[in-house]
Formats: C-alpha cells, structure tokens, sequence
C-alpha cells in the first residue's frame, strides 16, 4: 500500500495521548509491563517516562511527538509490515508516518513476547 499525504497529514495531527493507552492496554492483556513498554518508546523516541508524563498532559500531536524525538540511529533496522505497510517502503517525505508504524512495530513485537534484545535493534 502506498502512503498518501492525506493520510500523512491524518496521522500527524492525531493526538498520542489518545493513542498511548490503546497501545498500553494491549501489551498489558499481553502480560508486559509498563517499564518494558516505555523501555521500547525510550529506545525509539530518547523520551523518559517523566517527558512521555509531559507529552501526553500536553496533548501533543504525532507530528509535534517526532519532531521532539531523537530517534534512535539504528530505527532503520525497523522492517516489516504493520497495517499492511511495509515500513522501509514509505517514503521519507511521509516521516511522521514511517516514524508512527515503527513504533507499532515495536509494540506488535512487544506484545508477540518476542525478547527485548531482539525488539533494540542492535546491528550485527
């Protein structure tokens, strides 16, 4: 599937702090912790549980949430098909959105149970 900018634009103007708790409702069904789940945000994003804390009391937007993010170097491990997109086919000028379904790469494999090693991408 191809991304539009559209749907680019949907997306970046969403509301993480309305996402966040669908993402944490669904690993814990999965039996994962919360420290496991901001672990994997912090790896992707460099935000802390305390920045997450401000980002969602601010209501911050996806666009606004990647913009502040330092995302981690090797984010570009990140492959595979989330929601029928394959990651390392979106377009860079579509980045909120790449940035968007790595992240819920990273939380389908969290919720999978695979290991956490595996999940930090640390190249060989």
């Amino acid at each position: 599937m191809k991304v539009t900018a559209e749907k680019n634009e949907k997306v970046s103007n969403m509301i993480f702090a309305s996402i966040y708790p669908h993402y944490w409702n669904r690993l814990k069904k999965h039996g994962r912790t919360k420290e496991e789940f901001h672990q994997v945000l912090e790896w992707l994003t460099g935000f802390d549980e305390d920045m997450l804390e401000t980002l969602i009391a601010d209501k911050v937007t996806f666009k606004t949430f990647f913009e502040k993010a330092k995302i981690n170097p090797n984010a570009h491990l990140i492959k595979g098909v989330v929601c029928g997109y394959r990651i390392e086919e979106i377009e860079d000028k579509f980045e909120v959105y790449k940035q968007c379904r790595r992240m819920e790469k990273l939380i389908d494999e969290l919720a999978k149970g695979r290991k956490m090693e595996k999940i930090l991408r640390i190249p060989k």
